[in-house]
């Protein structure tokens, strides 16, 4: 929800450049540039700001209250809950609020036959999703990408089960250049309130929406979600060390030895007790410095930090990152308590934002193509349900997403939920940048980044023509796409400023 004052009353809609058009509100570049960070700002960074000058946005659970006299006021309607319940007391409020959430799509009330599509990865979130559509009464399309790399077994473990869900239908393209990130840049006639990776996947966008439309599909459901709600999170090592458990503590032994983290960094990240608004004075300072040198994969442990700590690129102009180090430092003056007082639940929640955040952006562009798109795993009963378990429990280190695997056990065929691995595609990155190099190019040479003053072209095109990019480029080329394809999206919107 946005809002803005006109004449003194509070307008309020649920897209912010619906709300800036109709105001004829200009883009605000200085928030544009927290879009180019390495990671989406997390909370509490940009949450209550829009892209548009004078439009507000409501912060996650909270609520926008409009008086008759035309004022308005924010208040928090939601907490999180705390993560107290053993996971064999969570579990059944995960599987009644996930069964719910999925059988809320599937029924359709102005017919009686209807048709939803879903994504069919191979992983367990998307697997999980299928086999739950699949008990309801509309008739289900799957849906799979598979991967150029002969390593990845997404697609065994998706024709796997394909197979057992003999009355869907299944649809899974064959890998082609066609459908490579960023490819088609620019073919997606719509805009979005925000930048968002979608911008990466436009062909495939496209090619998802034409094949499930064609087919007669109303609603399309992601797996979005599960990873950051029943995955394991590096914080919650915190929980782990501190819960008193002796299997919690040899959980941690065993995955040490399994990854070769070293010892001492590892302790010296477990032994971290860095308040939450010491963590976000650092972030603010750290962001737009240079990036540290990467360490070999051998000597990395996993950072048990408030949240990811992302950079600026490398081809910020200056005045990009002097409005990063202003908005940041702006930001984190203020007196933030964290989401959780749990390290662990404070991540768990931000991820989960984030990611509703950016399926939010991803729905409108699928929607406005004819697709509209669900993430049952976001669903605030959901959220709640999975938040309210054990985090040492959600989060073991010796299994895989165990509370999902659980709840869904009954629906789910017990050889999917035994895999333990998951899919790779740093191959299909690598070879979508080399084939769409050229195109690019193209859009750095009428770069509306650049005009704003936020990108240095010069030094974007030195990195493209490297033979690999470095890591923080790669991190950050996806948002500095998405950022250049919603400012040229403005530009080209009917009654845009």
């Amino acid at each position: 929800m946005f809002y803005a004052e006109s004449d003194g009353v509070t307008v309020a809609a649920s897209r912010a450049d619906t709300l800036a058009h109709a105001l004829g509100a200009a883009v605000d570049e200085e928030q544009l540039a927290l879009h180019l960070l390495s990671s989406p700002p997390a909370y509490p960074f940009g949450e209550h700001r829009s892209l548009w000058r004078g439009v507000q946005a409501v912060r996650p659970g909270h609520a926008l209250l409009i008086g008759p006299d035309g004022r308005a006021i924010v208040r928090p309607w939601w907490k999180p809950p705390e993560p107290a319940l053993p996971l064999a007391e969570g579990v059944e409020n995960v599987r009644q609020a996930l069964s719910l959430a999925v059988s809320s799509c599937t029924v359709d009330r102005t017919s009686d036959r209807t048709v939803i599509s879903a994504d069919l990865s191979g992983g367990l979130d998307s697997t999980s999703l299928c086999f739950l559509a699949a008990r309801g009464p509309a008739q289900l399309i799957t849906f799979h990408w598979g991967s150029l790399d002969p390593g990845n077994d997404d697609t065994a473990w998706a024709r796997k089960a394909a197979a057992l869900l003999p009355h869907a239908e299944h649809v899974a393209p064959q890998p082609s250049d066609a459908a490579l990130w960023f490819s088609g840049l620019g073919e997606v006639p719509t805009a979005t309130d925000e930048p968002g990776l979608w911008a990466r996947d436009s062909a495939r966008l496209l090619l998802l929406t034409r094949l499930m439309t064609r087919r007669g599909s109303r609603l399309h459901l992601t797996g979005g979600g599960g990873d950051e709600l029943f995955g394991f999170l590096p914080p919650y090592l915190h929980a782990h060390v501190r819960s008193r458990s002796l299997s919690a503590l040899r959980q941690v032994n065993r995955t040490r030895s399994m990854q070769r983290w070293p010892l001492r960094p590892l302790l010296a990240e477990l032994s971290d007790r860095t308040s939450y608004s010491a963590w976000l004075a650092t972030t603010a300072h750290r962001a737009t410095d240079p990036p540290p040198p990467a360490r070999p994969r051998a000597g990395r442990v996993p950072s048990t930090a408030w949240d990811t700590i992302p950079q600026v690129p490398p081809w910020a102009r200056p005045e990009a990152v002097d409005a990063v180090r202003t908005l940041l430092r702006e930001e984190s003056s203020g007196t933030h308590e964290p989401l959780a007082a749990q390290r662990g639940q404070h991540a768990a929640l931000s991820a989960a934002r984030t990611c509703g955040r950016a399926f939010r952006v991803t729905e409108q562009v699928t929607a406005a193509l004819g697709l509209p798109s669900a993430a049952p795993y976001l669903d605030d009963d959901v959220l709640e349900a999975a938040l309210s378990v054990r985090i040492t429990e959600r989060g073991a280190l010796d299994r895989c997403k165990p509370l999902l695997t659980t709840a869904v056990r009954p629906v789910v065929p017990g050889k999917l939920l035994a895999r333990a691995t998951k899919g790779e595609y740093t191959a299909d990155f690598h070879q979508a940048l080399r084939l769409n190099k050229a195109a690019l190019h193209r859009l750095l040479d009428d770069s509306h980044l650049a005009r704003a003053g936020l990108v240095d072209t010069t030094t974007l095109r030195a990195h493209l023509a490297r033979p690999e990019l470095l890591p923080e480029a790669m991190r950050a080329l996806d948002n500095t796409v998405a950022c250049e394809m919603w400012l040229r999206g403005c530009s080209s919107a009917k009654g845009a400023p």
